[in-house]
């Protein structure tokens, strides 16, 4: 082969490879999950390697350099700063590589699938798997399904149930991914310079994607496309050819709209949601942006770390907020808790210059004559990117689907798409490279793949172990159910029921085993410390074993390791201090662990009631009992009840009770 057919081959590979990414993210769960980012990962080092073959392919190799450019390169220069600074290593190290994997997309798609071919494709590709998904999410809607596309072993939330979410986990960010391709198909459908049939078929496709983004019933969604719409039918509305079939869409959309809103009951329940019975705001995640706010006005500058917000988050926990948010649900603040205005100003300066080009490559786009505007697929296609980002801008106030992998590689696509479109209006952004040039050039995307590779067999090796480890919990819960079925069973079989707990048993050992396993590739992770302690601290509290007392200390030595790795968890500080109580009885040297995890995360219910366990175990009851009733006092999940502090609470007044009957000394 010559090295111009080599080209074409390294071309056509980078294209099938970032398709295989935007089609394997969604469908793959919105590559929440470890698995599914890993293949994301290895999908995207393909992609530099070629893109790196191309360099040195082509005699005369040009990058195209857009404005955005500069922006792209700092703010990855930063999250890499910011991670090395960061105070848990383990989850900054996975926010950044992820900060990476974008930023090698991006550079990717603009300087190689820049050609109009390339760029028709990955658009149809795009919506045509959008209307697939939306289909789907149409039928979980219509069946009232509660799983989730590939993980059928796992239902959805609960709050999640009777809403379509196709192949994501949550509703509002299928509804995000969808708001960023419909205006797409609209625009395509009603400017673009396609054939009729395929006018008709991206037209249903389009529709479709409305259906799927009405059953999510994601507020956010439905208000963030509503506003998106209007802006894209009033920019077609400007132009004579395409401003009739704008106004016979918007008036069809508007009302399937109305028809879907009023023949369904749970859209008028989602908006009804957003209210308590006194008209005071009842959705959690506005209870969130406080605590957003002054998270980031602690680190006002660099922000807290990459991903930090939720363990942080804790010691500004609102009373009514019970469980873990993970993240703030605007994108905005969580940008700003994460990386501070610095981060926050990178980010920004990236789409502000991005629509700067997109202004600037408008009228170079359109197909003009003396009469009027001719139907352009390029000026669509435009549009309807531009359109499709300000959707999930929109979005990004109520939800954080920036922060879902599948939804940001599809709008870092869309933006390089939109970024390569300025070769139209000027060769400026043209470099030819020379030999140094490459030669820097090759050597930063060398690292980058030796970084993602390196860290990528690093993080399968460790998810090897904790998915044993999570099979063998699995497993001990399911014996768990049938032991306590055989015991409550009027003719009893000891014998399987012994055989049963020695499986048990083994079960447990091994899940401790794994987790040691994990532990020994990826020392940072303090998640799996945590784990490790509390298997020991539960063989402790069994009582059976004649070695309590060390099993206790085996299992402080892991959450004392814990409070290394993250400071700011509240329970290694009050499982520690429990093992010091009920194994050693050490009440005095126990409690200052339990005042600071109270200080850690003063608001929960769950820390609150073991602070009180404390003092129950040192049996100063009118300090326990004031701790179990501030645990009363806290907003409870709808789904828990509060048995902790009730259960207390009744052997207190016993206890109290017994005391006021017996006589004084």
């Amino acid at each position: 082969m010559d090295r111009e057919r080599l080209d074409n081959c390294c071309e056509k590979g980078i294209l099938g490879l970032v398709l295989a990414i935007l089609i394997f993210a969604p469908i793959a769960t919105g590559a929440v999950r470890t698995l599914e980012m890993l293949i994301v990962q290895g999908l995207t080092m393909g992609v530099a390697a070629l893109w790196l073959a191309r360099i040195w392919l082509q005699p005369n190799y040009r990058l195209l350099w857009a404005p955005i450019s500069w922006a792209a390169v700092a703010f990855t220069a930063y999250a890499i700063i910011r991670y090395q600074q960061a105070e848990l290593e383990y989850v900054a190290r996975a926010e950044t590589l992820k900060v990476i994997i974008y930023a090698f997309l991006f550079f990717a798609i603009l300087n190689n699938l820049h050609r109009q071919e390339s760029t028709h494709i990955i658009t149809f590709v795009l919506i045509f798997l959008g209307m697939a998904i939306s289909l789907y999410a149409i039928f979980q809607f219509l069946t009232k399904s509660p799983y989730v596309w590939g993980i059928w072993h796992f239902e959805k939330p609960a709050q999640y149930l009777g809403r379509g979410s196709g192949t994501f986990i949550c509703p509002n960010n299928l509804a995000g991914f969808l708001e960023m391709i419909l205006p797409l198909g609209l625009a395509l459908t009603i400017a673009g310079r396609s054939k009729p049939v395929t006018k008709v078929f991206v037209g249903y496709a389009s529709l479709v994607m409305l259906g799927g983004i009405g059953v999510t019933l994601s507020r956010g969604g439905w208000l963030a496309s509503g506003l998106a719409l209007l802006v894209l039918f009033a920019i077609l509305v400007i132009y004579r050819n395409s401003r009739l079939p704008a106004i016979l869409s918007l008036t069809f959309l508007v009302g399937v709209g109305a028809f879907f809103f009023k023949q369904t009951y749970q859209p008028q329940q989602r908006i009804e949601q957003v209210f308590r019975e006194d008209g005071n705001l009842y959705d959690i995640r506005f209870y969130l942006w406080k605590p957003a706010i002054q998270i980031w006005k602690q680190h006002f500058w660099w922000g807290a770390g990459p991903a930090h917000f939720d363990y942080r988050f804790p010691a500004v926990r609102p009373e009514v907020v019970q469980l873990r948010p993970n993240r703030a649900h605007n994108d905005y603040l969580n940008t700003l808790a994460d990386w501070g205005l610095v981060g926050t100003a990178l980010v920004a300066s990236a789409w502000i210059l991005l629509y700067w080009g997109v202004f600037k490559t408008w009228k170079y786009v359109r197909r003009s004559s003396e009469f009027a505007t001719k139907p352009s697929n390029r000026s669509a296609l435009v549009l309807g990117a531009a359109i499709g980002l300000l959707a999930v801008l929109f979005h990004s106030v109520v939800d954080f689907n920036m922060h879902i992998p599948a939804n940001a590689i599809v709008a870092v696509t869309l933006m390089a798409i939109l970024a390569g479109h300025l070769r139209f209006a000027t060769e400026r952004y043209w470099v030819t490279c020379g030999i140094g040039t490459r030669v820097g050039l090759s050597a930063v995307i060398l690292v980058g793949m030796v970084c993602l590779g390196q860290q990528g067999a690093l993080g399968f090796r460790e998810f090897v172990w904790l998915e044993r480890a999570d099979r063998a919990e699995r497993a001990i819960l399911t014996s768990l159910q049938t032991l306590s079925k055989m015991e409550s069973a009027d003719e009893r079989d000891l014998d399987a029921e012994l055989l049963l707990k020695r499986g048990i048993m083994r079960a447990m050992n091994d899940r401790l085993e794994f987790l040691k396993m994990a532990h020994t590739v990826d020392p940072r992770n303090f998640e799996t410390t945590y784990k490790i302690g509390e298997i020991f601290r539960t063989q402790s509290w069994q009582g059976d074993h004649a070695n309590y007392v060390s099993l206790a200390k085996e299992a402080m030595k892991w959450f004392r390791l814990g409070m290394r790795l993250n400071p700011y968890n509240a329970y290694n500080y009050f499982r520690y201090g429990m093992c010091l109580d009920w194994a050693l009885k050490n009440y005095s040297e126990a409690e200052p662990y339990f005042r600071r995890a109270a200080e850690l995360d003063p608001n929960s219910f769950y820390v609150v009631n073991h602070v009180g366990w404390h003092y129950f175990q040192a049996r100063n009851y009118p300090e326990a009992k004031r701790w179990f009733q501030r645990s009363q006092q806290l907003r409870m999940p709808d789904w828990r009840e509060n048995l902790i502090a009730s259960s207390y609470l009744k052997m207190i007044e016993k206890l109290e009770a017994q005391e006021a009957r017996e006589p004084a000394p």
